[in-house]
């Protein structure tokens, strides 16, 4: 028989609030996470804001971590102490996605080669800090001596992650395992998607016929994943069960969805088959709503094809509208929300929306969170290079 697999612990480190209390108090009060950019000068972009993490107290991590390794060790903690763990268990499992690893410390080595002169010690350097580090780094913090592995597949990684450690448990290799994601603001990413003019200048606004890009955040979010028998033994108290998760890969273009859909469709529909729901089931649905133009009317455009007559029931929402597209750490902060609104009957909303798109009529769930009852949530992300994801939540079933 194959083994269930339930969340018992939360842990968002997010530019709205750090701590599963401060962050989902943030999300029901609509709170709008940007402000000016104090990481670095954006003297000479023509976008000057992004969402930034505050207040964080750092872990105290041997070695020299970069910022990537410090925001998943931070988010482990607060998992671990939510899940009610004294210690987490040696034998656990440990996976993060991420999108750009360590890159503020590779741009910090960047620029002290450029002065210096000293290519081979900045060549040293750079060998430091390869993507695997922020998952050995948490494990020899927290002592966990289970299956370790970074997941690098950009804006979805934190699903992959979650959807991986899942087929651990299921498949009785671990018991419990921390799932997760992590990526701190970057100038590459800031650069990189000021060049692609998808950077809006002042606020994003999910599926708004005025939209003008998302805002570049960062953040962490890790979720304590457990087998339903482990967690009823120790009395551990459960949020919600991973009951499905369906993956895909268009790889229509390097940066844009297919025009119709066709992955995302795809993720959506493996996600309820492996859960053995129907569309109709569901009842809400943390979309990836980034705020460009092309990618929410095409997500929106998906939706609609896949639900068909159940989209105008259904509540979609983006909390990127809130706390920025904080890349690796998107969805898996998403899926600590999917998670919260089983447990709290607490929509999240989509902030900042003004005037309605006739290409994305869904019900956005606008500016104001909605009291519910949710008993399934689909969570949605998406990537660059057509990695599709969706993961389906729901109350712990008998």
């Amino acid at each position: 028989m194959t083994r269930r697999t339930v969340v018992t612990g939360l842990g968002p480190v997010t530019p709205i609030g750090i701590g599963r209390d401060a962050f989902w108090k943030a999300v029901a009060a609509g709170v709008d996470g940007s402000d000016e950019v104090r990481r670095f000068d954006t003297s000479m972009y023509k976008v000057h804001r992004a969402c930034e993490v505050k207040d964080l107290v750092p872990p105290r991590l041997s070695g020299d971590p970069g910022p990537a390794s410090i925001l998943a060790a931070a988010a482990t903690q607060l998992a671990i102490e939510d899940a009610g763990l004294e210690a987490p268990p040696g034998e656990a499992g440990l996976v993060i996605g991420t999108t750009g690893g360590e890159i503020p410390v590779l741009e910090e080595m960047h620029r002290t080669r450029h002065a210096s002169g000293d290519d081979e010690g900045a060549r040293g350097s750079f060998s430091k800090y390869p993507c695997h580090r922020i998952a050995t780094t948490v494990a020899n913090h927290f002592g966990l001596r289970g299956p370790n592995l970074v997941v690098p597949t950009a804006c979805a990684a934190g699903n992959y992650a979650i959807s991986i450690a899942r087929d651990w448990i299921e498949s009785g290799r671990v018991d419990l395992a921390f799932a997760g994601g992590a990526d701190p603001l970057s100038i590459v990413s800031f650069t990189g998607f000021g060049r692609m003019f998808a950077m809006s200048p002042d606020r994003c606004r999910p599926f708004d016929k005025n939209r003008k890009g998302i805002l570049p955040g960062e953040g962490a979010g890790i979720l304590v994943l457990e087998s339903l028998e482990s967690a009823r033994t120790r009395g551990a108290r459960i949020y919600a069960e991973v009951i499905g998760y369906g993956l895909s890969c268009d790889a229509y273009h390097p940066t844009m969805p297919h025009p119709e859909g066709i992955g995302v469709q795809m993720a959506m529909g493996r996600a309820l088959r492996d859960a053995g729901l129907e569309p109709q089931d569901v009842d809400y649905l943390c979309a990836h709503g980034t705020g460009t133009q092309a990618n929410d009317r095409i997500e929106a455009s998906a939706i609609q094809a896949f639900f068909s007559e159940h989209t105008s029931a259904l509540p979609v929402s983006s909390l990127k509208s809130m706390i920025g597209h904080t890349m690796g750490a998107a969805s898996a902060i998403e899926a600590i929300a999917c998670v919260l609104a089983i447990h709290t009957g607490i929509v999240p909303p989509t902030i900042n929306y003004e005037t309605p798109d006739p290409e994305c009529a869904l019900d956005v769930v606008p500016n104001r969170a909605r009291n519910m009852r949710v008993d399934v949530a689909l969570n949605n992300a998406y990537a660059f290079g057509g990695n599709n994801s969706s993961v389906v939540f729901s109350r712990v079933r008998a």
